[in-house]
């Protein structure tokens, strides 16, 4: 684990003088990048759905896109262009994030919406690991910004906590585990109620430049009145160079609630 040293000068009589032979170490922040040599390596929140506990070095951003994402739910074809997760490192071990969905397109029996969807702000704080370690965990609370046209999203404002935790399992492959507590509004209720998620991600590194995952997501509601949702996750990842990284992969709805199939390809970027 990384410590960090403060060093308090004190002064003990009139006259005292403060040796400086040392010159006082600068602290990483946006105004004071960490040089892209010393970058840790690339690591992204997609394309599974269990978010990464390590965050943008200070200085850095880093925007990870998805080029389409479709999902199928019943007779509801719903198809997103660009929705888009942009970093921004703040310090070392902080990053603020800010999600978009620019194009919205969903379609059921002929009657069809286009337009804007819900936004996020999201705050990544690291607490233990992002610079080495056999283990890795964060904080991420966010807020859900009401920007969506009519019937693409929510008309609240909503919120929530992500426990995001990794450990390396053996050279190679990895696991993820991340819980979630949202606080979603429901209308029909006309009062917030809280959403847990669970999920646990297997990631293997097959070649120096590609990746596999498999993943396991399940959700239900804390107060028993929101369906509960099983889904299979099916992915892959090739890596261009340190800074850039596409992926696809597909979501498989288990349980009869869940959409029937999600499909979605991206990429990661980080300068």
């Amino acid at each position: 684990m990384k410590k960090i040293q403060f060093v308090i000068p004190m002064v003990f009589a009139a006259g005292a003088v403060l040796a400086q032979d040392e010159p006082v170490p600068e602290f990483p922040s946006h105004f004071n990048p960490t040089p892209a040599a010393d970058w840790r390596e690339l690591s992204a929140d997609r394309p599974d759905f269990t978010e990464s506990p390590y965050t943008v070095d200070a200085g850095a951003v880093q925007i990870e896109l998805s080029f389409f994402d479709y999902a199928k739910s019943g007779s509801t074809d719903t198809f997103a262009v660009a929705p888009s997760n942009i970093k921004i490192g703040l310090l070392d071990d902080v990053d603020i994030q800010f999600v978009v969905n620019p194009f919205v397109h969903a379609e059921d029996d002929g009657d069809s919406q286009s337009g804007f969807g819900d936004s996020q702000i999201r705050l990544k704080i690291n607490l233990w690991g992002n610079d080495g370690g056999d283990t890795a965990m964060a904080i991420m609370p966010y807020i859900q910004i009401p920007t969506a046209s009519d019937d693409l999203g929510h008309d609240h404002v909503e919120g929530g906590l992500i426990l995001p935790f990794a450990m390396e399992l053996a050279e190679g492959v990895g696991l993820g585990l991340m819980l979630e507590a949202d606080f979603v509004y429901d209308d029909s209720a006309g009062n917030y109620e809280t959403e847990l998620v669970a999920t646990a991600a297997v990631g293997f590194e097959l070649t120096e430049t590609v990746g596999a995952y498999a993943e396991l997501i399940g959700s239900t509601g804390a107060d028993g009145d929101s369906p509960d949702v099983a889904i299979l996750g099916l992915g892959a990842t090739y890596t261009v160079t340190s800074n850039l990284q596409f992926d696809a992969g597909a979501n498989i709805g288990l349980s009869q609630d869940a959409d029937d199939i999600g499909l979605f390809s991206g990429v990661t970027l980080r300068f």
